[in-house]
């Protein structure tokens, strides 16, 4: 199996949490991919920016874990828009079933937000080219 290198990008402040279940999916046996590194958590500044750049154009793709306040998460938009800079491919999974969840703020329109199933999960990452 070709498992593929994954950077999450999720809001610190309201969802890692969330971060912690993706993380857990990538331990089974059966997932398809991996975590390589994950938001990095210190101010956004020009370091900041160089040490995401660097991380998301290690991975093969970025998982946006999205949650309620995702839309005013500004690290979560300038990581989609690193991942977009540097060609990566990314998708958007819903954290919270029960809950309203927003996308981050420099997504597209055509960025469709995903049910976050196993089956999902596990066929938008089959898919990421």
């Amino acid at each position: 199996m070709n498992v593929k290198r994954v950077f999450i990008s999720f809001d610190y402040d309201h969802d890692n949490d969330l971060r912690g279940n993706l993380v857990a999916q990538a331990k089974n046996p059966e997932s398809p991919f991996s975590i390589e590194d994950w938001s990095v958590q210190h101010q956004i500044d020009e370091n900041w920016r160089w040490e995401v750049r660097e991380r998301i154009r290690r991975s093969d793709l970025t998982i946006v874990i999205c949650g309620e306040h995702t839309h005013d998460a500004p690290g979560v938009a300038a990581e989609v828009t690193i991942a977009r800079e540097e060609r990566k491919p990314h998708f958007l999974l819903k954290g919270r079933r029960r809950k309203t969840c927003t996308k981050p703020a420099m997504t597209l329109s055509a960025d469709e937000m995903h049910k976050w199933t196993w089956k999902n999960l596990t066929r938008l990452i089959a898919e990421a080219r």
